[in-house]
């Protein structure tokens, strides 16, 4: 399969910090969601409520679904790597840490991303600025979760290790898109991902937490319902319309803008508070990025 040329003007600059934006605020309203839900469940609502929407879009650009059996795998793949597996572990995460330290170890998607796309593409090659930013990266990570780790595994040594796993799986997820649905409408791609990822969610939920039991407040649901239409529906449409043009680990970037958004929402709104080393953590985890973008050192 033919794949584009990358590149980072200033559109679709614009449309990655639309992006982080969009993407930033999931981390808070998963929060309030998580409050009255458990993990599995909020993932299928996140999902499966994005669908009408993205169905709706669908019909107003006249764009047919997509046939074929390959065309389906290959959306069930994404749906696993990029739904499934990330948002499962990123909800479980945020039941044990706050939510803006889980937007900071997510920032190490776009470290993860530039490693496999290097193994991957040809035109993301690995480089020394690229090694010695995810080497700075790791130690970020390091300075978060800390010494005490080292001590004993608890809740929140855990939480945190499921945020690196959601970002792996992110990273996995990007390259994926990028080699196999290049050639197919953002739109289309979307929702084929979604659907497949409800399909896989919905025997899990089932066997694991059931049906939620009695009504949930006003506040959960508005609170689903921002999360499936705005940081799922219209965030996926964005994702794949900028991937195809930034490539795999330019479009991993985004998760360097994520942390301020999510972080500025749970200290105005939820009273977190981080600690000291997460600032630290996530100040080495930023130079990290930049280094491993390498634009700023060649300016």
């Amino acid at each position: 399969m033919h794949t584009p040329p990358i590149r980072l003007d200033a559109a679709t600059t614009g449309l990655l910090f639309l992006l982080a934006l969009v993407w930033g605020g999931s981390f808070f309203l998963a929060e309030i969601a998580l409050r009255a839900l458990p993990p599995f469940t909020l993932v299928l609502l996140r999902t499966s409520l994005a669908l009408p929407v993205l169905l709706v879009a669908l019909r107003l650009h006249n764009l047919r679904m997509a046939r074929g059996w390959a065309i389906w795998r290959t959306y069930a793949v994404m749906g696993v790597l990029n739904n499934a597996i990330p948002f499962s572990l990123i909800f479980w995460g945020q039941t044990q840490i706050s939510s803006g330290l889980a937007a900071i170890l997510n920032g190490t998607t776009a470290l993860f991303g530039v490693v496999v796309a290097a193994l991957v593409f040809v035109d993301e090659r690995f480089t020394a600025h690229k090694l010695g930013g995810a080497v700075l990266g790791l130690l970020g990570v390091a300075v978060i979760i800390g010494p005490d780790a080292l001590r004993g595994v608890g809740s929140a040594s855990l939480g945190q290790v499921a945020i690196l796993g959601a970002a792996l799986s992110y990273a996995l997820a990007s390259a994926w898109a990028r080699r196999h649905l290049g050639d197919q409408p953002p739109l289309m791609n979307a929702f084929g991902m979604l659907s497949t990822s409800t399909v896989i969610m919905l025997p899990i939920v089932l066997l694991t937490e059931g049906v939620p039991q009695g009504p949930l407040p006003g506040s959960v649901w508005a609170a689903v319902l921002a999360l499936a239409v705005v940081s799922t529906a219209l965030a996926y449409q964005l994702y794949f319309a900028i991937l195809p043009r930034a490539g795999s680990a330019n479009l991993m970037l985004v998760t360097l803008l994520i942390p301020p958004c999510a972080i500025a929402l749970g200290a105005l709104f939820l009273g977190e508070q981080l600690t000291p080393e997460a600032w630290i953590g996530f100040a080495i985890i930023a130079a990290g990025l930049l280094i491993t973008d390498g634009r700023v050192l060649r300016r």
